[in-house]
């Protein structure tokens, strides 16, 4: 049964928590698993609320503690630590979602990633950081200097970034799809930048355009094996991707001005179902 007031107060909150989730832990099947339980726990403990915050406040602080829980005995590392789920892409149209930005907060220990995102991305005062987290003012000050400091250049985004809906990331999607939709992998070659990385997650990656152009020709295939969709992933361009009729996962491009500067492929069927939902 519903506590009265819950749901009014609470529901429409639940996107940007399952956001947060996901920048926390950088699974989306993990965010929505947090969100379920952050739920739970406020609606236990809603008759208690005091409403000394907002509800906002408190359900962030509910949010940010679930994760930290799921996090507990991860390490951080410089890509994604073996012992953490592989990243998922988000189905949202968000530039604070890019996945430059999920793999950076990797790097951190779990308590730096929390207090940079209520910070940096959520802009929550530090004394209300403080009181989440349960952290002085000057532990505060300090985890987030230490979490800037390690992210760099990860947590912004680049000036030549081509936005999802540009002329020239569709330019750039479309000659994705089209070289694999027809097996001609010509286009796809003029959009890569020299310095292009291609990421198989799982898998291997390949940086720089000599080493990922072959991986590209090499899996084309046949023309008609393939089948993509336009979607946006993490605020950028992506496609879904079927081979053969069936589904097989996601494919994420980092345009940018001159070209395609990165290509990341999630090979997880699963993920085609939570783009189309």
């Amino acid at each position: 049964m519903t506590e009265p007031g819950f749901e009014a107060a609470t529901e429409d909150l639940r996107r940007e928590l399952t956001a947060h989730c996901y920048r926390m832990l950088g699974s989306w099947d993990e965010a929505e698993d947090a969100v379920q339980e952050t739920y739970l726990r406020a609606w236990r403990g809603w008759e208690k609320f005091e409403h000394r915050s907002s509800v906002r406040t408190w359900l962030y602080r509910i949010a940010t503690n679930v994760t930290l829980t799921a996090l507990k005995g991860r390490s951080p590392a410089v890509s994604p630590a073996v012992d953490e789920p592989a990243i998922q892409p988000y189905a949202e149209n968000r530039d604070d979602l890019r996945l430059a930005l999920i793999a950076g907060l990797r790097t951190l220990t779990p308590g730096q990633r929390a207090v940079l995102l209520l910070r940096d991305v959520l802009a929550f005062p530090a004394t209300d950081v403080g009181r989440m987290l349960d952290l002085t003012p000057g532990a505060v000050k300090s985890a987030l200097q230490r979490a800037r400091a390690r992210l760099g250049e990860a947590a912004h985004r680049p000036d030549d970034v081509a936005e999802p809906t540009s002329p020239a990331a569709r330019r750039q999607l479309d000659a994705y799809m089209t070289a694999f939709r027809t097996a001609d992998i010509t286009g796809l070659t003029a959009m890569l930048r020299q310095d292009a990385r291609l990421e198989m997650i799982p898998g291997d990656t390949f940086d720089g355009f000599e080493k990922c152009v072959p991986v590209f020709a090499a899996a084309v295939g046949e023309p008609g094996d393939w089948q993509m969709e336009p979607v946006v992933a993490n605020g950028q361009p992506a496609a879904v991707v079927h081979f053969r009729g069936e589904p097989m996962g996601v494919a994420v491009l980092d345009c940018r001005l001159d070209g395609i500067a990165a290509v990341t492929v999630f090979s997880d069927p699963g993920l085609v179902a939570h783009f189309r939902s």
